[in-house]
């Protein structure tokens, strides 16, 4: 899910397009082209593959702390399927594909580990490039997230209508897709974001956007979270309204050996309160680097 707009006045209000990381376009095997964000790894360090909430893109999600890790790790990062620059699919969305094509970027880098940094949604697709390829991930970095996401009525009824919109979006012409990009997103946003972040939601495909939300609302984690076996840490947002911090909390619980780091904010931790954000995220980044066999980070790590 991506960070959710700050209620009164705060830094989002005077966002402006920021400088970012070089971008490049990769052909993926099976799927075809991706532009990737890229910042080489210095000398002895690992890579993090940056992976974006729901409704974000990488840019939007991730502005904020690119420069700090640059600095100390390689960085890869790129929008998930229907969301902004990613990838484009006539098929349902689903997280494990998602999660494939993570490690089918991987692969067009040349990377054979990497250690994802997933926030919120993508904190689901972290979890899944384990399960799914265990042997690509040295380390996992989860951020504002949880191993499942509907447990009470309201919630589940939540995720029913959003399934519906899906389907509605599926069949509807361009003009009513322009219609629930307005209504989901821009109107809500418009007041604290600037045109360069309105921008980078203007370009989602909100049918997959949509299918996106119904497929976080199917996800579970929960029969298989205590088998992951790389060194893990666990980024809470302890005062998050959409993530509650007791599933954060259980996540933290159910991986053998992870590592809990807190930041005292609410869901938009990364943009909205990034200065307590990325000094902890590099903590927490910093202690699976350490931990991960062959993944030392450099020596001017913090």
């Amino acid at each position: 899910m991506a960070p959710v707009a700050p209620e009164g006045r705060d830094d989002t209000e005077s966002l402006a397009p920021p400088g970012l990381p070089p971008i490049r376009t990769v052909e993926l095997v099976d799927r075809g082209p991706l532009p990737i964000r890229e910042l080489p790894a210095p000398p002895g360090a690992p890579t993090l593959m940056l992976l974006h909430g729901w409704t974000a893109t990488a840019d939007l999600n991730w502005f904020r702390c690119f420069d700090r890790l640059g600095e100390h790790y390689g960085v890869v990062a790129f929008d998930h399927r229907g969301h902004g620059s990613g990838l484009r699919s006539r098929r349902s969305f689903r997280l494990e594909d998602c999660a494939d094509d993570a490690i089918a970027v991987a692969d067009a880098v040349g990377l054979d580990t990497v250690i994802p940094v997933g926030y919120s949604m993508g904190g689901t697709i972290a979890q899944l490039m384990w399960r799914q390829a265990p042997e690509r991930v040295s380390g996992l970095v989860l951020c504002a997230t949880a191993p499942h996401f509907v447990e009470r009525r309201e919630e589940r009824l939540s995720f029913i209508g959003i399934t519906g919109l899906a389907a509605l979006a599926r069949v509807t012409p361009a003009q009513a897709r322009d219609w629930l990009t307005d209504q989901l997103y821009l109107q809500r946003k418009s007041a604290q974001w600037e045109p360069w972040a309105i921008q980078q939601a203007a370009t989602h495909d909100w049918r997959m956007v949509l299918e996106a939300g119904r497929a976080i609302g199917g996800f579970s984690a929960r029969d298989w979270i205590g088998d992951i076996d790389v060194p893990t840490s666990v980024v809470a947002t302890m005062i998050d309204r959409v993530i509650p911090l007791r599933r954060q909390v259980e996540l933290f619980d159910r991986i053998p050996g992870a590592e809990a780091f807190r930041v005292h904010a609410d869901h938009d931790a990364v943009v909205a309160h990034h200065d307590r954000f990325v000094p902890t995220l590099l903590r927490a980044v910093r202690s699976v680097a350490g931990r991960a066999p062959s993944q030392r980070p450099a020596d001017r790590a913090p």
